[in-house]
């Protein structure tokens, strides 16, 4: 079962810094999530929430500031004053930070809750620019921003994310043309679980923080999960070897 950093090492660093990033890049796990929203003046950065509120010492929506704005506030130090001065980095900024690793990097774009226009084309030239369309898969809740990403740029894996329980979510992907399955890590022991598995499509369960789920997810067959603390969970995969 392969490991990806769900927002960087999150766990240990603030979420969505270079910080968490850089400690991502350093171990030897399959993969590397992270979130994109769109600023004022149309720049990619890489932050969760629609707000910075959460994870920094400002407030406000991203995309109602420029990314010069949003560079002016502290993304770390909310986590540990030993990471003070962490920026809201670039997507092309991380990127960089995984272009000459091994990593599998899962994009998943924001755009559910404010519809970023533009969003998908220039997610697309970037990972052109880096080269970088074979080693990415681009995920979001919003499906039809998949569909639009699918149809632009049929080269790059896609994949749906969803929290419901659901009626064979495969071929339901198969419409949006989705390569992939993102789930609530309990959804894949329903049915559909097994669906899901059993049609071959590759299955990613967020979010696995508790060793105890490991042993329970392999036994469904899913392909890989994000966690929060990649190295705890590479250790404990390799020591039940």
């Amino acid at each position: 079962m392969k490991i990806y950093a769900h927002r960087g090492s999150s766990g240990t660093h603030p979420e969505n810094t270079i910080a968490a990033f850089k400690a991502a890049a350093a171990l030897p796990v399959h993969g590397v999530e992270f979130d994109v929203h769109m600023t004022k003046d149309g720049e990619l950065v890489v932050i969760h929430d629609e707000k910075i509120n959460r994870t920094s010492n400002g407030q406000g929506y991203v995309k109602d500031m420029t990314l010069a704005q949003l560079e002016s506030y502290d993304f770390g130090a909310w986590f540990s004053s030993k990471f003070k001065g962490e920026k809201i980095p670039t997507l092309r900024e991380v990127l960089y930070v995984f272009k000459d690793t091994h990593h599998h990097i899962n994009i998943e774009l924001k755009s559910d809750v404010f519809p970023y226009e533009g969003m998908e084309e220039k997610v697309i030239n970037m990972l052109r620019d880096y080269r970088l369309v074979n080693r990415v898969v681009v995920s979001s809740f919003n499906h039809e921003m998949i569909q639009s990403f699918k149809e632009k740029a049929p080269e790059v894996e896609t994949a749906i994310l969803f929290m419901e329980v659901m009626v064979a979510p495969h071929l339901y992907a198969e419409a949006v043309g989705a390569d992939a399955l993102h789930t609530f890590f309990p959804t894949v022991f329903r049915r559909m679980g097994q669906e899901a598995v059993a049609s071959g499509k590759k299955v990613r369960v967020f979010t696995v923080n508790e060793e105890a789920y490991v042993d329970m997810l392999m036994s469904v067959g899913i392909d890989a999960i994000f966690t929060d603390y990649p190295k705890k969970m590479l250790d404990y995969l390799n020591n039940r070897k």
